[in-house]
């Protein structure tokens, strides 16, 4: 499966503060909040800013914002910024545009993946934020802090909640401190949004940054979207979760979606396409290059929940989990699953 970032080892660990706004985000959630018993913030006036719920087969394709940020090179296409392109976003540039033009023709199982992905991370964050009354997400493997996020989605049911965003790649990092610095993206003044700059693979690394902002003595909701996959081993993919969410309270979710080989027809084509799209990466993106994707069988990704309570309707591709009508792809279905859990 494609993925919006690269694992790079050994980076530094870096806190980008988001600076209150003063209008909310018109993120995929906009005006479309029905969980009950949720805490609803008052509309905002940004009702004129694009929506970033756009994508989908078809969808109109708007052009990127404006300069690149200082010292970002985009000359080449970059693995976040082609996925931002496909979820209708416009934190791309001209060699994104391409790339993912020339991606989605040969490989459309990936933006399928991505749009499925994106659209579940809605549904779930709103049942987060709503019945199930968390205030506090660690979402690792973030990628763009584009519209439809998590933060934009949170801070719009309940203003006073807190994410932390942890990701490695230097390109997705100089992105959050363009737009999280925005009041279109911004945190709410009277929650926080940081990005920090921490490897998947050092737990300690991600678990100090989110204690920086987060209280982890109370319920935390841990995100890990098309993330997993790029550890290619299967016990220290699942080690790294288990030990992430040993250090969260009870009471703490789980929220994991991925590329998985399908128990149909079409799985040795979802695949070959796959190993085909990871060996094109590196000639394609150069240094940004994804790590190769496992692609796992569905009973492999869940048994990642092993232990916790699965909230219905289970582990069950991405369009299946809670519908609410407005998921536009369908096909999405053979390539990624997903899941959410209640640490007892």
């Amino acid at each position: 499966m494609f993925r919006r970032r690269s694992l790079p080892s050994g980076q530094n660990q870096a806190r980008v503060a988001s600076q209150p706004r003063h209008a909310a985000p018109a993120g995929r959630d906009a005006g479309h909040d029905t969980d009950p018993g949720r805490h609803a913030a008052k509309p905002r006036a940004d009702a004129a800013r694009p929506r970033a719920d756009a994508a989908g087969p078809g969808h109109e394709q708007r052009e990127p914002w404006g300069p690149p940020p200082a010292g970002l090179d985009v000359s080449l296409p970059h693995p976040a910024r082609v996925w931002n392109y496909w979820l209708g976003g416009r934190d791309f540039f001209a060699a994104d545009k391409a790339a993912g033009e020339e991606i989605g023709r040969e490989f459309p199982h990936l933006a399928e993946t991505a749009r499925a992905e994106r659209a579940f991370l809605v549904r779930a964050v709103r049942f987060l934020a709503g019945p199930a009354r968390i205030r506090q997400f660690l979402d690792v493997g973030s990628g763009l802090p584009a519209g439809g996020n998590t933060h934009e989605i949170a801070q719009r049911i309940v203003p006073d909640t807190r994410i932390v965003y942890a990701d490695n790649d230097p390109a997705v990092i100089l992105h959050a401190k363009a737009l999280l610095g925005s009041p279109m993206l911004a945190s709410t003044p009277e929650g926080a949004v940081y990005y920090a700059d921490a490897d998947l693979r050092d737990v300690a690394a991600v678990l100090a940054a989110a204690a920086a902002t987060l209280d982890l003595s109370r319920p935390v909701a841990l995100i890990m979207l098309g993330i997993l996959g790029h550890i290619d081993d299967y016990g220290a993919a699942r080690s790294i979760t288990s030990q992430l969410l040993d250090e969260l309270a009870p009471g703490s979710y789980l929220v994991i979606a991925d590329g998985v080989v399908p128990s149909t027809s079409g799985a040795a084509s979802v695949a070959s396409a796959q190993r085909r799209y990871d060996a094109s990466a590196r000639p394609r993106y150069g240094a940004s290059a994804p790590p190769p994707y496992r692609l796992r069988r569905p009973d492999e990704l869940a048994s990642f929940f092993d232990g916790l309570e699965l909230t219905e309707p289970g582990v069950v591709p991405c369009s299946q989990w809670r519908p609410d009508g407005r998921d536009r792809d369908g096909t999405a279905t053979v390539a990624a699953y997903c899941g959410v859990a209640r640490k007892p």
